[in-house]
């Protein structure tokens, strides 16, 4: 008998939407550091990313459970929120459908137009993201064969990782092919905020003189284009290899001219805040962008991230996706055109290895080295963490 899904449901942790893998009451990098944003803008917000919001919606893992007995599971952001789109609205698009990559395919665009009047980007396509990973599991499991075998081609046994840390040099110890460095200051800290971005940018320098180790900087929306052009030549001339989402992603018209203001000295990345193929096809159809760094997560899941790379190849745009773990792992392993993947060091103080989805998830492959081993395990290869405070608060 043909294998379809049964039902579909939206966790959130119980006590809160936090699931960050550290101590909420330690000091980390992430959330306590001074990291530009677009809330940079307003001195009250420039040195605590957590007292703007960076974390305020949390978590939600959607699980699809298929008549076989197996779950797929995927998470993302958006807490709550983000779990009563799931149950309340999308679910009725998944629940009943055939397992297949047809019925997926059809079950994402049927998602995509119900919430055309209120989504389009943002929280509901994170929501369908979600959905559409989980599928592609529950997918995997069903077959007993791991994501990437469905994808075609012929993976990697290993993928090489850059490590996104402030603690450059010690991505370099570690093994990665190089480190990203978020930068400090934004426009509105003026001559003093360049002048403290290309500091941070020296110091990452001088922490890593190894031609094979590549630098690159992520900048969060945090910048308007006069700025972002000063600071991007002067990290062309630290040898830094790309400059990281400058401006607003709705800035098209801008982010085409820092790229043409810019190359052919520094390359510059963006869309880690884009989402789907009509996002992308106007960084694409623009000239806006050297390369595409979608998540898989926030983009429209596998099924729509599948679609933007076929888009980006044919305009000549590498893709290298941001974050995801697994999930963005098994795309990863089966494309020539993408070198490498993104890993962020997660302990307090960016210097070592540590699981990306924890305590979420149970199983991710960790970077020996600098590179991962592609799982073999079906679906994702990932668990949920069932000693975790779950709650379904929108259950049906």
């Amino acid at each position: 008998m043909p294998v379809s899904i049964r039902g579909v449901r939206a966790l959130v942790p119980a006590a809160s939407g936090d699931l960050r893998p550290h101590d909420p009451s330690r000091r980390h990098w992430i959330f306590d550091s001074k990291i530009a944003s677009p809330m940079s803008r307003w001195p009250p917000y420039r040195d605590d990313r957590r007292s703007w919001g960076i974390d305020a919606l949390g978590s939600v893992v959607v699980e699809v459970e298929t008549t076989s007995g197996h779950v797929g599971i995927a998470p993302s952001v958006g807490g709550p929120a983000a779990a009563y789109i799931v149950e309340h609205h999308l679910a009725r698009f998944v629940e009943g459908i055939a397992l297949d990559r047809t019925a997926i395919e059809t079950a994402w665009e049927q998602m995509y137009a119900a919430t055309l009047f209120y989504g389009r980007r943002g929280l509901v396509v994170n929501a369908i993201s979600a959905i559409d990973l989980a599928l592609w599991d529950a997918l995997g499991q069903t077959l007993e064969a791991p994501v990437w075998s469905l994808l075609g081609g012929t993976p990697r046994d290993e993928l090489a990782l850059y490590a996104t840390t402030p603690d450059i040099a010690a991505a370099r110890e570690l093994g990665f092919v190089g480190g990203k460095l978020p930068l400090p200051a934004g426009t509105a800290e003026g001559a003093a905020g360049v002048a403290e971005n290309l500091a941070a940018a020296a110091a990452a320098r001088a922490a890593c003189e190894d031609d094979d180790f590549f630098l690159a900087a992520d900048c969060f929306m945090s910048m308007e284009l006069e700025f972002a052009t000063e600071v991007a030549r002067g990290l062309a001339d630290l040898g830094f290899i790309w400059i990281e989402e400058p401006l607003s992603p709705d800035d098209y018209g801008g982010q085409r001219l820092l790229r043409e203001r810019i190359s052919p000295r520094i390359q510059h990345a963006a869309g880690e805040h884009e989402a789907t193929r009509w996002g992308f096809a106007l960084l694409f159809d623009g000239r806006c962008i050297d390369i595409a760094q979608p998540d898989v997560g926030w983009c429209g899941g596998l099924t729509e991230l599948l679609r933007i790379a076929r888009l980006a190849d044919a305009a000549g745009v590498l893709v290298i996706p941001h974050g995801s773990s697994v999930y963005s792992y098994h795309f990863c392993a089966t494309r020539p055109q993408t070198p490498f993947g993104e890993f962020a060091l997660l302990d307090p103080e960016g210097a070592t290895v540590s699981p990306q989805l924890a305590p979420l998830l149970l199983g991710e492959p960790l970077p020996e080295n600098g590179r991962v081993r592609i799982p073999e395990t079906p679906g994702f290869g990932v668990t949920l963490n069932r000693d975790l405070e779950l709650a379904r608060p929108y259950a049906r």
